[in-house]
């Protein structure tokens, strides 16, 4: 097992299985936080300054990327990738073989699906989604296995997507039609014309898109 300096892990954490030895170790960087009833499982590799919320469930052989935060009550099944700078809010699940990009963020609730036939005993084709660099997945929606989301696409809250998306466009509804391109995508709040397709801003101020 290696953690990284400035690293704090509260004490209900479990590392590895509860009965049997660590055979493939865990990896955790610098100055990451895992708090309480979280448990992370053999084979894992987190980045560096990686935030982990309470009752987190992190699978055996997932990679995560620098500068990435995750939720209370998320499980991420095994055998994931996940980018630098991705967010991954409450109550979402992952499911295995998923690859999330970087600059992901995915609201509360968002499930992301891996088995095509549920009761198959071969499962040879589960595989999940693929969320390209920098798209954003709305609140509640489910993505299809085997379908990709493609760079900077948008999916609107409470959607269902069952085919893959093409880059830079919004999609919504059940099953997800595109709405449009994120290069009309406007807030009277709080983004000028045009400003959602700037990069996005990490949490130290820095564009990160590159």
């Amino acid at each position: 097992m290696r953690i990284g300096s400035g690293t704090l892990i509260d004490d209900d954490v479990r590392l590895g299985d509860a009965v049997r030895p660590l055979a493939k170790g865990i990896e955790i960087g610098k100055g990451a936080k895992v708090r309480g009833g979280s448990a992370i499982a053999e084979g894992v590799r987190i980045g560096d300054r990686v935030e982990a919320g309470r009752n987190v469930v992190i699978g055996e052989d997932t990679v995560i990327g620098d500068d990435c935060w995750i939720a209370d009550n998320t499980t991420i099944g095994p055998h994931c990738t996940l980018g630098d700078h991705v967010r991954v809010d409450s109550n979402c699940y992952i499911a295995e073989f998923t690859t999330i990009e970087a600059d992901v963020s995915l609201a509360p609730g968002v499930c992301l699906a891996n088995d095509p036939h549920p009761g198959s005993e071969g499962h040879a084709c589960m595989r999940g989604p693929t969320i390209e660099r920098g798209a954003q997945i709305g609140m509640n929606a489910t993505v299809f296995p085997l379908v990709t989301v493609g760079e900077r696409s948008l999916v609107e809250a409470g959607s269902v997507v069952t085919r893959s998306v093409a880059a830079e466009m919004v999609v919504g509804g059940n099953p997800a039609r595109v709405v449009k391109s994120i290069s009309e995508v406007t807030c009277p709040l709080d983004l000028q014309e045009g400003e959602y397709l700037a990069p996005p801003i990490g949490r130290d101020g820095a564009q990160n898109w590159k």
